[in-house]
């Protein structure tokens, strides 16, 4: 077997890593710590590199042939496509380094590889705006550094430049045993990794396939060890980092930007501190730019010192856009809508919006925006665990000339809040911006059921308890759903409101949003309620109070 990365090898590594990820699935969603059985991060990291396996056999026999770097690139299209969560964003990331940094090299040794997954490990790092220790970008990281320790052993420190050589089992052994390493201490950089007894589960589905690398480039398969949780320990579901955004900021801010990479790094500094949600991905220079912030015109002057900014979504920064602010768009506009439930599917439909269902991939997001068949389209991803995905699709739209924008909706009550307001007389762009005023003052909750038990910031929480989650974090746990339901609308209400909506799960019992609606018009005789049978899973009841 050589000792060098061709593009075959590279053909049978995301093979092989596909069959492993099918394996450990399991294992790794048993490590997510939230109690709620959604958005599984074994099964989206399984099913992204399902998409880059399909891209790189799209070519058929002809794939042989194919320049490594080529093949690469499909394979980083196919994952970007197919992504699903935040993890298999990160992933896509990861494939992306890899064909950017062996573009153009044959054969790969292990200096080459080693070179490759350090700036794969960059690349990863690059679309999360703030990194969190003890993740997947962690695990990364420590493979990268075991990588280059090992490929300066067998080169020596000073590698004359166009030497080719072996090492790529040295170095693919070493990133596969840096990053075990790295994984094992995640509970000392997570406490809510610690608390929970586990390590991280997308750091767990990195190992996974490093541990296909080697088994690609060696014919040996590595230690098919099991970092599953102990059984009856699970996490702590109030305190993990979650890519949400807070709906502290209100508005949303996309623009392509044409940049040198140190402009780049200079920009996400300056972006931070303005809000959350940024993400910033790119290729050569152009950037892809996403943040949720209330100072929208600082978000714009920043890309305009930063380089040329294009296509802007949603901005309100007359100096900058004067002339496109004096226009008035006309035109047709298409909305797509994230949802699970036929109830909610067809609420959706009846507001005129192509609707998706279950978790989809960027490329499944991609079709409906097509589908829409309009030239401007918004996107409701209504679940965190979307908003990436759907970030994503959005500029592969844009760029094929349409206007897509992202309104970060997390639920879909904030959905029907955004629908309720659009306006065509309106400029898309203003359009976008209301929408998003609106969604942001939907205070959204869910009901659901525990599947496990976890330490919460309401407290520990056992399998059947009811919990109430509020904007994102366990407010309260309940024994039943209607009492815990009254207590949700009591709370929620007790900071104001004027407007309930209560949908009702597939798993809602009989008469419970009836229930509601009736302790609502007992205790708050001024609030109007609004109830629909959703179908949606998991959660029995969805509330929206605004």
């Amino acid at each position: 077997m050589p000792d060098s990365v061709d593009a075959a090898a590279v053909r049978r590594w995301c093979a092989t890593g596909l069959g492993a990820l099918r394996r450990h699935e399991a294992e790794i969603n048993a490590l997510n710590v939230y109690p709620v059985p959604d958005g599984d991060t074994g099964t989206n990291m399984m099913l992204t590199l399902a998409a880059a396996v399909e891209a790189a056999d799209a070519a058929g026999d002809l794939a042989g042939d194919e320049p490594l770097g080529a093949v690469l690139r499909r394979v980083a299209r196919g994952a970007l496509l197919g992504a699903r969560g935040n993890s298999g964003i990160i992933l896509a990331q990861v494939f992306k380094g890899l064909a950017e940094s062996l573009d153009g090299v044959a054969p790969v040794d292990g200096a080459a590889l080693a070179r490759a997954l350090d700036h794969a490990a960059r690349k990863a790092y690059e679309a999360v705006a703030a990194p969190v220790e003890g993740t997947v970008l962690t695990v990364g990281v420590a493979a990268a550094r075991a990588a280059l320790t090992a490929a300066e052993s067998v080169y020596g420190a000073e590698r004359p430049d166009g030497r080719v050589g072996g090492g790529v089992r040295a170095v693919a052994r070493a990133a596969a045993h840096g990053a075990r390493i790295a994984l094992a201490r995640t509970p000392e950089q997570l406490p809510a990794l610690a608390r929970a007894g586990v390590v991280d589960a997308g750091g767990r589905g990195f190992v996974v396939l490093l541990d296909a690398l080697v088994e690609t480039v060696t014919g040996e398969r590595m230690p098919d060890d099991e970092f599953a949780p102990a059984r009856g320990v699970r996490g702590a579901s109030g305190e993990m980092e979650r890519e949400a955004g807070s709906d502290e900021f209100a508005y949303e801010v996309q623009y392509l930007l044409e940049a040198p990479a140190e402009a780049v790094r200079e920009l996400k500094h300056r972006l931070m501190p303005l809000g959350d949600s940024l993400v910033v991905v790119g290729d050569d220079r152009t950037w892809h730019v996403h943040v949720h912030v209330n100072d929208i015109g600082a978000a714009i002057e920043a890309g305009v010192e930063a380089g040329r900014p294009s296509r802007i979504a949603v901005t309100r920064f007359a100096d900058q856009v004067r002339v496109r602010q004096q226009e008035l768009v006309q035109g047709p506009r298409g909305v797509v809508v994230v949802c699970s439930g036929a109830g909610l599917g067809e609420l959706m439909a009846g507001e005129g919006a192509t609707v998706v269902g279950g978790t989809p991939s960027t490329g499944e997001l991609l079709v409906a925006i097509r589908r829409a068949g309009t030239e401007r389209v918004v996107v409701l991803p209504n679940d965190p665990n979307v908003l990436a995905v759907a970030t994503a699709a959005a500029a592969e739209a844009r760029a094929e000339g349409i206007r897509a924008g992202v309104v970060p909706t997390r639920s879909p009550v904030q959905a029907l809040a955004a629908l309720a307001v659009r306006d065509p007389q309106r400029r898309f762009e203003d359009d976008v911006i209301a929408m998003a005023e609106a969604a942001a003052r939907c205070r959204s909750a869910e009901l659901t059921v525990a599947s496990r038990e976890a330490l919460t910031v309401a407290g520990r929480c056992q399998p059947g308890d009811v919990l109430a989650i509020v904007d994102g974090e366990v407010n309260l746990i309940g024994d039943d759903l209607p009492g815990t339901g009254q207590r949700l609308l009591d709370r929620m209400l007790s900071g104001g409101g004027e407007l309930v909506t209560l949908i009702a799960g597939q798993d809602a019992p009989d008469g419970l949003a009836d229930a509601l609606r009736e302790h609502v018009a007992a205790a708050w005789p001024f609030v109007e309620v609004q109830c629909y049978e959703g179908g949606q899973p998991h959660y029995p009841l969805l509330v929206g109070v605004e």
